[in-house]
């Protein structure tokens, strides 16, 4: 093997670049964890969008600190690697992970015979990333993909497919759903099995749903303290995708897990499409500098442009049913967030005897708040017995009462830690599960039905705007 080593400047990371390096094909490491030491060794591939790093911004005890990376050469791999090398060099809780990087124009069947790594870490451009978690499931690696893992209904195909060779290959693919870890979702779920309080779902209409979920997001925004530069292809609704099957798999994510826990869902008879709409951001040159640092759109964007503007249908929102239960999905992109502000989340289900709402404007400083909104008379008592029930779990928990109908769920800081920390959340939870030998049971059929929904919730959208 011939290698040479390289430091990038300001790169401290030991980074090695491999030069005509072949091996032999076969994984050498057994698939059977037992939570030693470094016994998940991770590979890196194509790490195009922030997220990947974000898997690595903690280190853990059973994930060997040298990682191996595939990828093509270019700035979303020096951003990738910055990052890394900012997590190692920071003065609280520095990592030490071991970066070595291979560009050839061949990395992904490079990767593929590599025969340390077990573990593929997926988060880059969406077009390629159905092929790619195909491609490491097939070298016999478990894979922990960013999501979406699928765009359209093509890839939805395939997908099905990728968990047929998981099976077959005895890996587990998984994606990361970081929105399970915010704690007013948690509590939103918690709250509403208590049926004293809640009561039962209600089923709702098309024109009011049971369950709403709603999600701002900025193509312009801070990650791990610095501003984000996004790649051109983000802005590409062929390569990254719509917002609807994109951010909107967290949404519908979140409708299955808090509706229906631990149930096996159905794809084929549990769901069901009843109206779909998509609509652009449209961002200014302008905007579109400031957010990837490009003077230019790249001609893939062109189709996209109209008088100088680019649009960009990343909005989208679809209304569907569940089981018989109905629902609603928001996605909306702006270009920034309000002074003092973010990414934000709005959610409300209705119960029969209350309604669980999460707020997050100016009036809750941008904070993510849970509030109990009574329908009956009486309510106040059942209220403090739930919430007192939740504390056991979750010590610190109260409800404030704001008005004769309405309760504030206060949740103590210190379980406020952040959306980049859910990645490690997920992480740990995904090397639990390698530990235990499966996922859970209605994982599996959970995220197809998951993409299934947000793709043909896509192909509804796309059909209407043809009439």
């Amino acid at each position: 093997m011939r290698r040479r080593s390289i430091i990038i400047p300001t790169l401290l990371a030991t980074i090695v670049i491999f030069s005509g390096c072949k091996t032999k094909p076969g994984n050498t490491e057994t698939n059977s964890f037992d939570g030693s030491p470094g016994e998940v060794k991770l590979i890196t591939l194509a790490p195009g969008h922030f997220h990947a790093a974000l898997v690595q911004k903690t280190s853990y005890p059973q994930v060997d600190t040298a990682v191996a990376v595939y990828a093509p050469e270019g700035d979303e791999l020096k951003q990738h690697l910055q990052r890394i090398d900012d997590y190692n060099n920071r003065a609280k809780n520095p990592t030490k992970w071991e970066e070595s990087v291979y560009t050839g124009s061949d990395f992904l069947s490079q990767m593929a015979l590599n025969t340390t790594g077990n573990v593929v870490i997926i988060a880059g451009n969406n077009r390629d990333k159905t092929a790619y978690i195909k491609a490491s499931l097939e070298a016999g690696k478990n894979v922990l993909a960013d999501k979406p893992m699928v765009v359209n209904s093509s890839n939805f195909e395939t997908l099905k497919q990728c968990f047929n060779i998981a099976a077959k290959k005895g890996v587990l693919l998984y994606d990361i759903m970081t929105e399970r870890f915010e704690i007013s979702t948690m509590l939103q779920k918690e709250l509403s099995q208590i049926t004293p309080l809640f009561g039962e779902l209600q089923k709702g209409t098309p024109e009011q749903p049971a369950i709403v979920k709603e999600s701002v997001h900025h193509f312009f925004k801070e990650v791990s303290g610095k501003p984000l530069i996004r790649p051109a292809w983000f802005f590409d609704v062929n390569q990254q995708g719509d917002g609807m099957v994109d951010v909107g798999t967290h949404l519908v994510d979140l409708v299955q897990w808090e509706c229906f826990p631990d149930q096996i869902l159905n794809y084929k008879s549990d769901v069901q499409i009843i109206d779909a709409n998509r609509y652009p951001t449209i961002l200014s040159p302008q905007q579109f500098k400031q957010a990837t640092g490009a003077d230019t759109y790249p001609d893939y964007l062109q189709k996209d442009v109209k008088y100088g503007n680019l649009e960009v249908y990343a909005n989208g929102d679809f209304t569907y049913t569940l089981k018989g239960v109905h629902a609603r999905v928001s996605v909306i992109w702006n270009f920034a967030a309000p002074t003092g502000g973010g990414d934000t989340h709005f959610s409300i289900m209705r119960g029969t005897k209350a309604d669980l709402i999460i707020k997050q404007d100016a009036e809750q400083k941008y904070i993510p708040s849970l509030y109990i909104e009574s329908k009956e008379a009486a309510l106040e008592q059942r209220v403090t017995e739930a919430v007192a029930l939740i504390a056991e779990n979750y010590p610190g928990v109260t409800a404030q009462k704001v008005s004769d109908s309405s309760w504030e769920v206060i949740i103590p800081q210190q379980y406020r830690n952040g959306h980049e920390a859910h990645f490690s959340e997920v992480t740990q939870r995904y090397l639990q599960y390698l530990q235990d030998g499966a996922l859970p049971q209605w994982e599996i059929p959970n995220m197809i039905t998951k993409y299934y929904t947000t793709t043909k919730a896509l192909e509804f959208a796309m059909q209407k705007a043809k009439k």
